[in-house]
């Protein structure tokens, strides 16, 4: 217990000294987009009232096909169950309303159950974008406990002969982990400072650290699947599932690791994670196939850029990473991540990124892939857009505080 308590102190100096580095870079938010972010937040919230209406009881918003007016939901069970408790919750933070708070209550108690789930990576997008914001919202030991059960279930999916959490279950002889799990490990981190444990924090690094090796190529874009053999925790394959090619830069796969080494560096204040989150960077940005207005294209390497569909979901993500990096790296790139993000914020804030209020299914965005060579949810809203370009604008309003 003693050397518990010890890192958890530890932990706690080293959130500090993070803090403190990120207080030397100030950064002063233009009034206009300010102005812009009030309006989004007060159309949110109408669009998420619209949303409600269409939910039946249990069910989680995934997307809407405005070709057909299809309302599509997913249980409890679905990765991206807990980005609609999230989203709600981020709004009522930023407008007061009650009822963004009340129906995040209500369908909070319809994801709890959750926390035992342990067919999944995915946890930490269900419970701590969900618990996890309501937790910092209104602390209670109800919230903690769930969050921690959670982080005991992912853990569950760690091998340390492979030195990763197990994204995808197979019947095959692999051992799948898709980049999208590096999301996954601030629960992990959480769980630390909240029980003493250093388990959970030992799995996140060792999972960053693994991934950070095999995951990248030298130019740091990334692979989305890494198929190592269960037995030797050898690499025996490197592909996508969800870009085009298995040696293309599949643009959401690009964001994730973007922000998971975001994470990694102001959790562990370890300066190879906080270069390898600027090598992202600096590979994404840099692209030739990246457009003037920053969203991306659904792949960096989708065969009829400049007629290649865009992905909104990858743009919010990436603007949302960008306001939490340009706070802990040098002024040059700071400013670039900077300028960056509000590039993104503005176009996603208007046609044809951000959808006529009263249409949509009640979501946010428009104009997102998911899916594209399984031909699912191509050129459509997704949840997860809504709730990252939510996160980007909050983040935005209060970097100079």
């Amino acid at each position: 217990m003693i050397l518990k308590n010890i890192l958890y102190t530890v932990a706690l100096v080293m959130l500090s000294c993070t803090a403190s580095l990120a207080q030397k870079v100030k950064f002063k938010p233009n009034p206009q987009l300010l102005k812009t972010i009030s309006a989004d937040y007060k159309d949110g919230v109408n669009q998420y009232k619209l949303m409600m209406k269409g939910l039946e009881p249990g069910k989680f918003p995934k997307s809407y096909y405005p070709k057909t007016g299809k309302f599509e939901t997913s249980n409890s069970g679905w990765w991206c169950s807990g980005f609609y408790p999230g989203t709600l919750l981020y709004l009522y933070k930023a407008t007061g309303d009650k009822a963004m708070l009340t129906e995040a209550n209500r369908i909070l108690d319809v994801l709890a159950k959750e926390q035992y789930n342990k067919t999944t990576h995915d946890l930490g997008f269900m419970m701590y974008c969900s618990f996890g914001n309501a937790e910092k919202l209104e602390p209670s030991a109800a919230y903690k406990q769930i969050l921690i059960n959670s982080a005991k279930s992912l853990c569950t999916r760690f091998d340390p002969k492979i030195g990763c959490i197990k994204s995808w279950d197979s019947n095959k002889p692999e051992y799948l982990v898709i980049i999208d799990n590096m999301m996954n490990l601030e629960l992990l981190f959480w769980a630390t400072r909240a029980t003493g444990d250093s388990s959970f924090y030992k799995i996140a690094v060792t999972h960053a650290n693994t991934t950070m090796r095999n995951h990248f190529r030298p130019d740091y874009s990334s692979y989305h699947v890494i198929n190592y053999n269960p037995q030797t925790g050898e690499v025996q394959q490197k592909r996508t599932a969800q870009g085009f090619a298995d040696e293309s830069a599949w643009a959401r796969g690009q964001t994730w690791g973007l922000y998971g080494y975001t994470v990694m560096y102001r959790e562990t204040k370890d300066k190879k994670y906080l270069a390898q989150a600027n090598h992202i960077a600096h590979f994404i940005l840099n692209h030739p196939n990246l457009p003037k207005d920053k969203i991306p294209y659904w792949d960096f390497n989708a065969p009829n850029i400049p007629d290649a569909l865009r992905d909104a979901s990858a743009g919010a993500i990436m603007a949302s990473a960008l306001l939490e990096l340009c706070r802990y790296t040098d002024k040059k790139d700071s400013q670039t991540y900077f300028t960056t993000a509000e590039t993104i914020i503005r176009n996603l804030s208007k046609a044809p990124y951000l959808a006529e209020s009263g249409t949509n299914g009640g979501f946010i965005l428009q104009h997102c892939v998911g899916h594209f060579p399984a031909g699912t949810e191509v050129d459509v809203p997704l949840t997860y857009a809504d709730y990252y370009f939510i996160e980007a604008l909050g983040r935005y309003k209060n970097i100079g505080k």
